[in-house]
């Protein structure tokens, strides 16, 4: 993963270390004199030969003593030994081969004796290195948590666990990276709301952590923008592709981090598409970067689609760019590195589109969970992605509640390519295809599974049976303008992309190399039936162009946008907000072309992709925007300000609908709604919270004060100003489990400050879920001038035999809406409860 060089200090060693063994503390080492002894080298080599010695000889004395059950043939036993020496080789392989682990130490366990700590960690390091294991320190994290990162082999990190001052040592784990219309779509506008009143984002800095970025885009000029904040104490990574003018009063800070990246390639490296360095050689981190604060682009678009003006959320914001994303994956010793760098360089907003390709892990052992901590404690809001692993249940990650997990949806913008078939029927699709149309021509049409292979890789085509042919490939597998670009290679005139059921309906336009288009499930089984039932099947594609309207409604969720319940803490509510995410156009690397196809020669200033990386990006810049227009908010009123004030409703009144199922979508998989933004700048009301409220949480879903010394500096008792709940942490919604059998009755306490004008009073809606009582007392609450803040009390009464159900509160002072999602769950088990 990227890794910027940073001072070589980083890399210093003692010379009083270096060749000897680290020495505790007399004081340390007296009370650990065990443990120390336990750190002594094994001599594998001497159990091996011992081992050995036995197998040998022991049938020659077993045929000495007379015993012919024991007296085996010799030609068994030598093939017992190979097997011994085979196992053992592979055993000692795998005892001595390295890996990078991340180790989190106590700040207050330094020994006086160390000036520094990564002095201490240099000798800690030393004292478990032998003369042939000799470990460096890849990283040292000071601000967003304290530790380091270094190569070890499973030994060594066992050793390092039993020393005192080290809270835990956990492998590095490789995470993935999971607008023209879109600030109109979202109301922003230049004569009123959110855009004026926080100056455009002027002067807050939004920290991008991705895949680096090209800076020669227009998106990143910095024409009319006063010079770089005095606040800030960030540089620019000067490399022979990135010169020191890539930098400007926009992109004001640029660093590439690769040292876990490249130590987990043991030094292979990868990286033949670009050098180690913040230039984007992928794409991903230019769309988002210009999403999140893009400048003005007049005639942006991507080829003749989505054409007019560009615009990022904050155009007067500031980016600062720390690469940690490349060829094989992002690492979490390379994040933990950058997010402890942008803390330290001065960042107000944290965006990144990156997070576990499984289950969430525990948040004591999730690198962006424990950053995203840090940065928190420095007043930093991170904004992250949901992830693209939908319609799955329980697979949003990033879902720690001190981060703003993002889900995906759509916007009122479509890019129709319609199938029309020989039967004259027409079906909707989607297509970014820019080449020469089909005309009204039908040709033959096939279906791929009866050609080689239904999801159309490259290579397993018939081309007999393609050439000429309009080929039907099915979702999944390959990326989908990979299946186009293997149609187009075994002579295919053209592709029809069907979803499959778990996809729903949900279109996702790519700009293929070969005419095509993408339908929904539904239609896609109606296609294949008259493929089926017509003796001689013929269709067309006609590709209509870009379309603004009602029809379909927008938003909608994306079937891929991850969803809820939260894997870890049930009773804590993700994602938080859905935003754009589905046919964003935005920035794009110069190094690639728009499909990443080696085949495709094109290349764009724009390009038009989606993902919950899209999405997350639109909030970090909302959040800036926030920052700037109340900069005495926190990031848990900031997050508060866009959950409470969310739309539920699509912009032909109905409730918001999710792709993946048709029908209505849940706060499972939308959380509070879909981001208003000018709503959101006055919204009456907010829940705070801060370092200890979280640190409450934490104690109160079970976590010890070692696993809680992860994340802050100081000793923690848990038995003081612990929550009752997990539920009842002062979050902005609400989740409620309740035991399948018997039900029963679930308190939560929250507190909200008035943000709004001084002298008001609140009343309260309850809209129930379905089988479920809620009371919340009390019914008002008065604020003035001295009472900024009231506490309320919110009860839910149910029987057994529910599944989910959903409703809401809102608070009103008939001029604000402050509206809480309820999700309800029916669980069998402790396990369903909370993982």
């Amino acid at each position: 993963m990227g890794h910027f060089l940073i001072d070589q200090s980083c890399y210093f060693t003692s010379s009083k270390v270096v060749g000897s063994a680290y020495k505790w503390p007399s004081t340390i080492a007296q009370s650990n004199s065990a443990t120390y002894q336990y750190f002594q080298p094994f001599n594998f080599f001497n159990l091996f030969n011992r081992l050995f010695m036995i197998f040998i000889f022991f049938p020659r004395i077993s045929r000495k003593v007379g015993n012919p059950k024991m007296a085996t043939s010799l030609s068994s036993y030598l093939l017992l030994c190979s097997l011994f020496i085979l196992s053992f080789i592979s055993l000692t392989q795998s005892i001595d081969q390295t890996k990078t682990y991340i180790i989190h130490a106590s700040k207050s366990h330094k020994p006086n004796t160390f000036s520094t700590h990564h002095h201490w960690y240099s000798s800690v390091l030393q004292s478990v290195s032998s003369s042939n294991q000799q470990s460096d320190i890849i990283y040292t994290y000071e601000r967003s948590v304290n530790g380091f990162s270094a190569r070890l082999t499973r030994s060594q990190a066992s050793q390092l666990r039993r020393l005192p001052g080290i809270l835990s040592v956990i492998p590095d784990r490789r995470r993935t990276l999971h607008t023209t219309h879109t600030p109109n779509f979202l109301g922003l506008a230049d004569t009123f709301g959110l855009w004026p009143n926080a100056e455009y984002g002027d002067d807050v800095i939004v920290g991008v952590l991705d895949t680096g970025i090209w800076p020669e885009r227009p998106s990143f000029s910095d024409e009319g923008l006063p010079p770089v904040p005095a606040t800030w104490k960030g540089s620019c990574e000067v490399t022979p592709d990135f010169p020191a003018t890539a930098c400007n009063r926009k992109i004001i800070g640029a660093k590439a981090y690769y040292r876990g990246y490249t130590a987990s390639l043991n030094g292979r490296l990868n990286e033949t598409n670009g050098s180690l360095s913040p230039r984007d050689t992928e794409g991903h981190g230019t769309h988002t970067a210009s999403t999140a604060a893009g400048a003005v682009v007049k005639d942006a678009g991507f080829f003749d689609f989505a054409t007019g003006e560009a615009r990022g959320m904050a155009i007067k914001a500031r980016i600062a760019v720390y690469k940690i994303c490349w060829n094989e994956g992002c690492y979490d010793s390379d994040i933990l590195a950058a997010m402890d760098q942008a803390i330290d360089d001065g960042v107000h907003i944290i965006s990144l589109s990156v997070g576990s390709s499984g289950y969430a892990p525990q948040y004591y052992r999730d690198s962006i969970a424990i950053g995203a901590f840090g940065a928190m404690q420095h007043g930093i809001l991170t904004s992250c992605s949901a992830g693209n692993s939908g319609p799955g249940a329980y697979t949003a990650v990033n879902i720690a509640p001190w981060i703003f997990t993002i889900g995906a949806s759509t916007i009122d913008r479509e890019f129709p390519a319609d199938v029309v078939l020989g039967d004259g029927r027409v079906y909707g699709g989607v297509s970014l295809y820019s080449g020469d149309g089909l005309g009204e021509v039908q040709y033959p049409l096939v279906y791929a599974a009866n050609c080689g292979d239904r999801y159309c890789y490259s290579g397993r085509l018939n081309a007999s049976l393609v050439a000429g042919k309009i080929v039907i490939c099915d979702r999944g597998g390959n990326a989908r303008v990979e299946k186009g670009a293997a149609v187009k290679e075994a002579g295919g005139v053209g592709m029809i992309h069907t979803n499959l059921d778990e996809n729903g309906e949900e279109l996702l336009a790519d700009a293929h190399l070969c005419p095509a288009t993408m339908l929904g499930a539904s239609a896609g089984d109606k296609v294949k039936e008259y493929l089926k039932s017509d003796p001689s099947p013929t269709a067309t594609i006609v590709f209509r162009g870009t379309v603004i309207g009602t029809s379909p409604s927008a938003p909608r969720v994306a079937s891929f946008s991850s969803r809820g319940p939260n894997y870890r803490t049930a009773e804590i509510l993700k994602p938080d907000v859905i935003a754009p995410g589905v046919n964003i156009l935005a920035g794009w690397t110069g190094y690639t072309s728009p499909t990443s196809l080696d085949s495709d020669s094109r290349r764009v200033d724009f390009n038009i992709i989606s993902g919950t990386s899209m999405s997350c990006p639109h909030v970090s810049g909302l959040s800036a925007l926030l920052r700037k227009a109340h900069p005495t908010w926190s990031p848990a009123a900031i997050k508060s300000a866009l959950m409470t004030t969310a739309k539920y409703l699509d912009n032909i009144g109905e409730n918001i609908t999710d792709l993946a199922t048709g029908v209505e979508s849940t706060p499972f998989v939308h959380g509070s709604g879909h981001v208003d933004p000018n709503r959101a700048l006055n919204p009456g009301l907010v829940y705070d919270a801060g370092v200890d409220d979280y640190v409450a949480f934490l104690c109160a879903i079970g976590y010890d004060s070692s696993k809680i010394a992860t994340f802050v500096k100081d000793p923690v008792d848990c038995s003081v100003g612990k929550l009752s709940s997990p539920g009842d942490l002062n979050y902005p919604s609400f989740s409620v489990v309740f035991d399948s059998k018997t039900g029963g009755v679930v308190k939560y306490k929250r507190v909200v400050k008035n943000v709004g004008d001084v002298d008001c009073v609140y009343e309260v809606s309850v809209s129930s879920p379905p089988g479920v009582e809620v009371v919340v007392s009390p019914e008002k609450l008065e604020f003035s001038e001295e009472k900024t803040e009231a506490e309320y009390e919110i009860t839910f009464t149910s029987g057994g035999g529910g599944s989910q159900a959903f409703g809401a509160i809102e608070w009103s002072d008939k001029v604000h809406s402050v509206r809480s999602p309820i999700a309800v769950v029916w669980s069998s088990s402790s396990w369903d409860i909370s993982m």
